[in-house]
């Protein structure tokens, strides 16, 4: 590995940091579709000099204190709920600003960088934020004896429909980032043309809409440090469900893992309802169903993002829905799209992404 790309993988599990204060600029509106060209910033063209990078350096959090708020999105067993937890940051006037539902990707949390990054371009922009934790994510595993995976859509669509009913919002956008993604395509797709008014966009930035394919793609010997990573964290937080619900999980199930296809296979399927890794993955990717979407879409892809795959079938599709606009980049990396600082703080995809949804509001 070369000593540049080692040292920032050093700090690749290091927390985020943030620095806190009171905005006192506001995004410009502009043409969303000028923004579509994407040059990558000066040293960082690599995919995976983008992907580390874009992880770890810094940013500014221009978020207020947010409400604490757990959303009842199934229940399991005899009744019991299931409860997500998110983190709502809401505009002076709720029920007429557009509210952005944020979604991470695998292993992330409401504090992952990027969700912090596109929230607080959101709220500059005038827009409510209501941050999601996926089940069991954010320290919530007491909340529900369910694993997540990338399936879990209704979750998704649960929270928006309580933010329609409950808080008679107006108007709002959804967006989710790699596996987060793929959930918000999967949602689309499910919906169809039923989907709530209310809702008048989505956007996804690097979506696992291919899980198969992807989760091959990252057992690659290129991709080492980004399955350990994530197996490292799949594991713990197994351990930290079977302590919390040792009639439902069995430790003796769980090793070290060769792969993220492998944990899937023996943990994820054995749990949640599918025979095996090749079931889960072909039930739970959103690739299926892209062409049953009708809302606005904005997809956003990196030919070098280092693991997630887009597969021909699924462009095909995605070129073809007159509701998806399809951004495929040269280079950008996995959710990361860092370009020059030039006005904002140079993270493209998010800029993209909140003025499309603003575009729509």
């Amino acid at each position: 590995m070369p000593a540049k790309l080692a040292l920032i993988a050093e700090g690749w599990n290091k927390p985020p940091r943030y620095t806190h204060f009171e905005p006192r600029v506001s995004i410009s509106r502009m043409d969303v579709s000028s923004e579509y060209s994407f040059t990558p910033r000066r040293g960082l063209r690599l995919g995976h000099l983008q992907t580390i990078a874009g992880n770890f350096l810094p940013r500014t959090n221009f978020l207020p204190p947010g409400e604490r708020r757990q959303f009842v999105v199934a229940q399991h067993g005899s009744g019991v709920p299931v409860a997500v937890e998110c983190v709502c940051h809401w505009q002076p006037d709720r029920r007429p600003a557009m509210a952005l539902v944020i979604v991470h990707g695998l292993e992330g949390s409401v504090e992952s960088q990027y969700v912090i990054g596109t929230g607080s371009k959101a709220w500059l922009a005038g827009m409510s934020v209501v941050r999601m934790n996926m089940r069991n994510c954010g320290d919530t595993e007491k909340l529900t004896p369910t694993l997540y995976h990338s399936g879990l859509s209704a979750d998704v669509g649960a929270i928006v429909q309580e933010l329609i009913q409950q808080d008679g919002l107006d108007q709002i956008g959804i967006v989710g980032f790699s596996m987060g993604g793929n959930l918000v395509l999967k949602l689309a797709g499910e919906w169809g043309a039923q989907a709530p008014p209310q809702v008048k966009a989505a956007a996804t930035v690097s979506p696992a809409m291919d899980l198969a394919a992807s989760a091959d793609a990252l057992h690659s010997w290129r991709n080492w440090m980004y399955e350990q990573r994530f197996l490292r964290g799949l594991r713990k937080r197994y351990q930290r469900k079977a302590m919390l619900f040792p009639d439902v999980y069995d430790l003796a199930h769980l090793r070290r893992f060769a792969s993220i296809r492998e944990f899937d296979h023996e943990i994820t399927a054995r749990y949640e309802g599918f025979s095996g890794a090749d079931d889960y993955y072909a039930r739970a990717s959103s690739s299926k169903i892209l062409d049953n979407i009708r809302i606005p879409t904005l997809v956003i892809h990196a030919d070098d993002d280092p693991f997630i795959r887009v597969l021909p079938e699924t462009r095909t599709k995605l070129e073809a829905n007159p509701h998806i606009r399809f951004v495929e980049t040269r280079h950008g990396g996995h959710c990361a799209f860092l370009a020059d600082p030039n006005g904002y703080d140079g993270r493209w995809a998010e800029k993209t992404l909140i003025e499309f949804i603003r575009s729509l509001g």
